[in-house]
């Protein structure tokens, strides 16, 4: 999928495919989400949770039927032999159905940011104060927008997803937002592994 598609690179956590708690969570929800598609409101929950994860990671429509194509050629490939036509289409109907239902949902959490489209990706963010806290391997990180752009409320519990470029891909990781909003920043800390990075 990566080689066809190398900006799918800039989305999906590298380090989480090669070890496979991504595919894994993947195959999971799908098989979750088939084993109830006659009663898709018993695992909502689990829905909205993860839309909340696409949307942090800008997941559009566009993505979902390049996933799907690959998830059906992986699910052809582990059937083998036991692989029909039938079963593929029943997969593939499921993943539509699947796939809607997160479309729908990620679009009015995108809604809900506005009219503005800037607001809607990834934002640059600065750092106004760094503290080194926790003999020295977690830092506190607070952040403001840059030319004062609009700053959005949260709730307890919820992140703040960083993405940083390097070695010619982007990188983003989920951080929980560790102070209440104070309407021009956000707090998040940090594990550091290199004190020098």
């Amino acid at each position: 999928m990566f080689e066809n598609h190398p900006e799918l690179l800039d989305i999906f956590n590298q380090t989480n495919q090669k070890i496979g708690t991504q595919p894994l969570a993947l195959a999971n929800t799908i098989y979750f989400a088939a084993e109830n598609i006659d009663n898709l409101e018993t695992i909502m929950p689990v829905i909205k949770h993860i839309t909340h994860k696409h949307r942090a990671l800008t997941i559009l429509p566009e993505h979902y039927p390049i996933v799907g194509k690959y998830l059906l050629l992986a699910i052809k490939q582990f059937l083998g032999e036991k692989s029909t036509q039938d079963i593929l289409d029943a997969w593939a109907a499921a993943y539509d159905i699947i796939a809607n239902i997160f479309i729908d949902l990620e679009k009015q959490l995108y809604d809900e940011l506005g009219p503005n489209e800037k607001d809607k990706g990834f934002v640059p963010l600065y750092i106004v104060k760094k503290e080194v806290i926790a003999h020295e391997s977690i830092v506190a990180l607070t952040l403001e927008r840059s030319e004062h752009g609009k700053m959005f409320n949260f709730h307890v519990g919820q992140y703040l997803t960083i993405r940083i470029k390097k070695d010619g891909n982007f990188h983003n990781r989920h951080y929980s937002l560790t102070r209440p909003f104070d309407g021009k920043s956000y707090s998040i800390a940090i594990q550091i592994q290199n004190m020098n990075e």
